[in-house]
């Protein structure tokens, strides 16, 4: 049986949760980028952190020793940018909520960053930075309220760092919606130009999408009718997995990147149950009774086929009662 990675041409793969948590990388993740270009794989990475531009990112990924060009990062900074420069005529003085790496994202466009609400812009673009606090949250709400376009670089409400799980750009922007009553506009994952664009510049066919995180990653690359992995290395856990919502479930479930290097087996269908190498589960009513150990991830594959074969379309998450038989 060939390996995963042999049905692809190139791999899309997130950052932080995937790659790296916080400055340091997640174990094993380098390795398994080297291992893609001696496949003939191509390798992109599409991230909705818009705290540094994609050169920096570049810069970073290479210290920690995985290949990258600065080419091969799409931000959604840049989704953000390209979104209000559609929308607003170039000049627009927009008030940016986030790094300097946004900042520059908007001058390339042609328009004007500024950072008070009182220089009047006529937009808001809002991209995660750890340097920002109340009063930049103040500003933009400011505008905001005063009629301002309002973009959301991404909605991620937490981000994976060495220390655990923090909040991210979604929560900051948040706190903006609940001081307005508004929504924002949202570029980059979950939306598909993101994946997309990623894919038209490595020139791939066949590309996967592979994250930590169910509700941008995996329904981004699924809403772009790409295959999508869910690696075990960030936010989403096992039973967030099996629980997800139709639109949020991964053709493939990997504990890390270097799942790609072995073959993925099958579920099979046999007398209403799913097995899975040498587990197998069976949903019963709101239940799924599993044979299996719980710290084997084919009981889990084997669970997650039996439990979304019999919940077929859902949008809603839904968490089933587990039973579990060595």
């Amino acid at each position: 049986m060939a390996d995963l990675i042999e049905a692809f041409d190139a791999v899309l793969s997130d950052l932080d949760g995937v790659v790296y948590a916080g400055p340091h990388a997640i174990p094993g993740a380098v390795e398994a980028l080297r291992g893609f270009a001696p496949r003939g794989i191509r390798l992109g990475y599409v991230t909705n952190n818009a705290s540094r531009t994609p050169a920096e990112v570049a810069a970073h990924l290479r210290e920690l020793g995985a290949p990258a060009g600065d080419d091969d990062v799409v931000s959604s900074a840049q989704a953000g940018a390209e979104l209000l420069a559609k929308k607003v005529p170039a000049g627009t003085r927009v008030l940016v909520t986030g790094s300097a790496a946004l900042a520059r994202e908007i001058e390339l466009r042609g328009l004007t960053p500024v950072r008070s609400a009182d220089e009047s812009p006529e937009a808001v673009i809002q991209g995660f930075s750890p340097d920002l606090g109340w009063r930049d949250l103040a500003e933009a709400a400011y505008a905001v309220a005063a009629g301002a376009l309002w973009i959301a670089t991404n909605a991620d409400m937490s981000i994976p760092q060495a220390r655990g799980i923090a909040p991210g750009n979604g929560t900051l922007v948040a706190a903006v919606q609940a001081a307005t009553g508004r929504t924002p506009l949202v570029a980059g994952k979950p939306q598909a130009p993101l994946f997309l664009a990623a894919a038209e510049r490595l020139g791939a066919s066949r590309p996967i999408v592979v994250g930590d995180r169910l509700d941008t990653d995996i329904l981004g690359g699924n809403r772009a009718g790409f295959a999508t992995a869910a690696v075990l290395t960030g936010v989403d856990t096992r039973e967030s997995i099996l629980a997800a919502r139709t639109a949020e479930r991964p053709t493939f479930i990997l504990s890390a990147l270097d799942d790609f290097f072995r073959p993925y087996p099958d579920a099979e269908a046999h007398d209403g149950a799913w097995r899975v190498g040498s587990s197998s589960a069976r949903a019963v009513d709101g239940r799924v009774e599993i044979t299996g150990d719980p710290d084997d991830l084919d009981a889990w594959r084997a669970a997650c086929a039996a439990w979304w074969n019999a919940h077929p379309e859902t949008d809603k998450q839904a968490v089933p009662e587990l039973h579990w038989t060595a």
